[in-house]
Order: C-alpha cells, then structure tokens, then sequence
C-alpha cells in the first residue's frame, strides 16, 4: 500500500495562526543569545542545549528552544542555503512518491542521518515523528513531535508576521515554508521587502493578506 499523508499537519492540527498572533512575541536579542550559548557554566551552554535536543529531551523550555534555534546561527555548521546530502532521497519521501510501509525503516534512517547533519532541520524532524507513528513507536514520535512544536514555537515567539518589523524570525527560507505549511497556507509569490521576505496570499484566501518573516541575520543585519 502506498503511503499518502499530509506529514506536516499531524501533531498540530488546531493550532491555528489566529490563536498564534495572540500569544506574547518578542524578537531575538541576537547578541545576548550569542553570549548566553558561549557561557559554558550556563543552561543555555550550545553544545549542552544541542544534546538535550538530540537525545529528544522534551523538558526543554521556551527560552532554551530560542536559544537552541537562534543560536544555531551562530555555530560554524550553520548554512542557510545548505543543501542536504540526502536532499534527493529527502524529496521522494516529502512526496509520498511510491513509499510504501517496508520503506519507512529506511526512512527513519535517512532523516535520522540528515538531522545529525542539520540538526535544526524542523521539516525533517517532523516528517521523522510522523514516520515513527507509522510504525507504532509511539514514544520516539511524542519526543520527536514536541521537540518540533517547541523549535515551531521559537519562531511564533518572535513575531506575528503581519508587517515586517514584527515578522516571524527564521533561520532559513525552508522554515518560512513548514510554518506556512502548518498554517495550511499556500503563498502565490515571494518577495524581499527590507529585512523581511513576505509570502503573499491569494486575495481573501485567508484572514491575512501575507506574512513576513524577518531574514535579516542572512544578510548579516540584526534588528534592534
């Protein structure tokens, strides 16, 4: 039987933007962030938050998952435009193309091994949850999964993504895409507007016309 699923929407569906642009945001303070995962006497050491996530540590607070996404910005890995190694095969299985259940063990292998190469790769890690669910382990999809939803809400504690100066702050072009992928929203354009890339919407599609999201660390520029 062939695999068709909407991976992304199936931990997080009722989770709507609305409820989103309610909640409390503040941009990163991206050179206290810097400081903070360098202390190596703090929680918010890098290398210790990053084995937290890597072990699927699902007491991980909000402050620490900013850190842990923000921060990623700052380590020598760190890549916007990087592109996976396992890119190709990543794609069969973001598709659905012809997988069927006997793949799925060679799935979870795959993106386990794209996530030790990028380990903030949200889209990965939440399509590496699901595929866990698909084969009943239960308990490695939860830890998975909330580690997702704690890296997601990172970026909507950031912003709300109605005007630029209170965009979503993202790391990478591809995070603009899984948070509108959440959303169940589907832009008819991209464009650059200051530091913000904005994703517009089909005219009253939704209940807003677009959404930015603040990409100003690629260019090297930081909000004050």
């Amino acid at each position: 039987m062939t695999i068709k699923v909407f991976f992304s929407l199936f931990f997080f569906i009722g989770f709507t933007l609305l409820h989103a642009q309610k909640l409390k945001f503040k941009a990163p303070d991206y050179p206290l962030i810097e400081k903070n995962i360098q202390d190596k006497n703090s929680e918010l050491y890098y290398p210790k938050l990053l084995k937290r996530l890597q072990q699927n540590d699902t007491l991980l607070t909000n402050d620490q998952y900013r850190h842990l996404y923000f921060g990623y910005l700052f380590q020598k890995s760190y890549n916007p435009y990087k592109i996976s190694k396992k890119a190709e095969e990543m794609t069969r299985y973001y598709r659905g193309e012809g997988i069927t259940e006997k793949d799925l063990p060679k799935g979870i292998q795959l993106f386990k091994e794209a996530l030790e190469e990028n380990p903030l790769d949200i889209r990965a890690m939440n399509y590496l949850a699901y595929m866990y669910h698909l084969i009943n382990d239960e308990g490695a999809a939860k830890k998975i999964a909330e580690n997702f939803r704690g890296l997601l809400e990172a970026i909507l504690s950031s912003g709300d993504g109605l005007t630029c100066e209170t965009g979503f702050h993202v790391i990478s072009v591809t995070d603009e895409y899984v948070m509108m992928n959440r959303f169940q929203m589907e832009s008819i354009s991209q464009s650059y507007k200051g530091q913000c890339d904005y994703q517009k919407f089909e005219k009253d599609k939704y209940t807003v016309p677009g959404l930015y999201f603040n990409v100003s660390k690629f260019y090297g520029k930081i909000l004050d």
